[in-house]
């Protein structure tokens, strides 16, 4: 099969889909690998290392051309659509819930169309997990960069000091992003607390953290009492495939301390917050009603280095399969690779996609 890697082009996202011991695993099983010249550079992998793996590097327009399976990180952006011809398979974080222009671009050219983010296995989510992991690890230490008060926060050292008490940290949501983030917080001495629907969860956090985190059910009411005195607020709920859940209204945030900050982390699905709009590594927070707002949509790619090899980890086992198989085999072989499948045909294959959009 020829697999095909291009550079990423959204905006500072240095991230890549292969590692160059990815691409060798894959020339070794006898498959052709097409990567992007200078796809690699933002991650700190040089052509030379790729074509040394046994790829070759071609230019952006030859290497869609030839693709049979393209591997990318983040979803293809409107400037990328022509690029892509009928019958290729797509494979990377997509995030359709909410994009419908997307959505339609993929129905329209008939590509089958999988993505990271939903693929399940044994009840999780193992290509997400990493990106998660890295992103639940980074969100208390971006909030703690938006405290500072020429930034808009509320000049709250997330750590405290002696005889001064730390900044206080809410996560919504116990999975893998709001884990990490919690040890994190309470590593660095945040009063910590994770509100989260599954108490088998909840008891995993407190087992993690030595009992340094609180917790508590996430309802409406709980959300509204343990914000009014928060400093930082962490998004990190999912719905798998579908939409974000609304958390946080516009009415709550005029309950908030003027300074608090909210690092929405669930923007790639839409955001937990009425107010999250995504934001890039350049221009990374705005402020509404006083509270500052850190919405990146691609939070991992500011460590591309480590987030490349966690990402190729990951997803390698499952090009392999795709590559080995073939495209439609493996679908229909392989249970995981089933849950992955967004678009198709020219359908929405995702129930929770399907029955999000109303458009055929």
């Amino acid at each position: 099969m020829i697999i095909a890697v291009p550079k990423e082009i959204k905006t500072e996202e240095y991230r890549v889909g292969l590692t160059p011991a990815g691409a060798a695993e894959l020339s070794t099983a006898g498959h052709e690998v097409l990567v992007q010249n200078d796809a690699g550079i933002g991650s700190g992998f040089s052509d030379d290392q790729y074509r040394q793996m046994g790829a070759e590097i071609v230019p952006r327009d030859e290497l869609f051309r030839r693709a049979e399976l393209v591997v990318k990180v983040k979803e293809p952006l409107p400037q990328e659509f022509e690029l892509f011809r009928e019958g290729q398979t797509l494979f990377t974080y997509l995030h359709l819930a909410p994009n419908p222009q997307l959505t339609r671009f993929l129905m329209a050219r008939r590509l089958t169309a999988l993505a990271y983010e939903t693929l399940e296995l044994n009840g999780a989510l193992p290509l997400l997990a990493p990106m998660s992991e890295v992103a639940g690890r980074m969100a208390p230490l971006v909030a703690g960069w938006c405290l500072q008060r020429h930034r808009g926060g509320t000049g709250f050292l997330p750590t405290g000091a002696a005889g001064v008490r730390p900044a206080k940290a809410v996560i919504l949501g116990g999975g893998t992003v709001g884990s990490h983030a919690a040890r994190v917080a309470a590593g660095i001495g945040m009063d910590t607390i994770v509100l989260n629907r599954s108490m088998d969860r909840l008891r995993r956090i407190d087992e993690l953290t030595d009992g340094r985190v609180r917790s508590g059910i996430l309802t409406g009411e709980a959300i509204r009492s343990e914000i009014r005195d928060a400093d930082l607020i962490i998004g990190a709920v999912l719905t798998t495939g579908g939409r974000t859940p609304l958390l946080l209204t516009g009415e709550m945030l005029g309950e908030m301390k003027k300074g608090a900050v909210i690092v929405d982390v669930s923007v790639d699905q839409g955001g937990c917050a009425a107010t999250t709009r995504p934001t890039t590594h350049n221009a990374p927070t705005y402020i509404v009603n006083d509270i500052v707002h850190y919405a990146v949509a691609n939070m991992p790619g500011a460590f591309p280095h480590t987030s490349t090899m966690a990402l190729t980890n990951a997803t390698l086992p499952y090009i392999m399969q795709l590559a080995a198989r073939g495209i439609d085999s493996a679908i229909d072989e392989v249970p995981a690779l089933a849950t992955s499948v967004n678009v198709r045909d020219g359908r929405l294959i995702h129930p929770a996609l399907a029955a999000m959009f109303t458009f055929t």
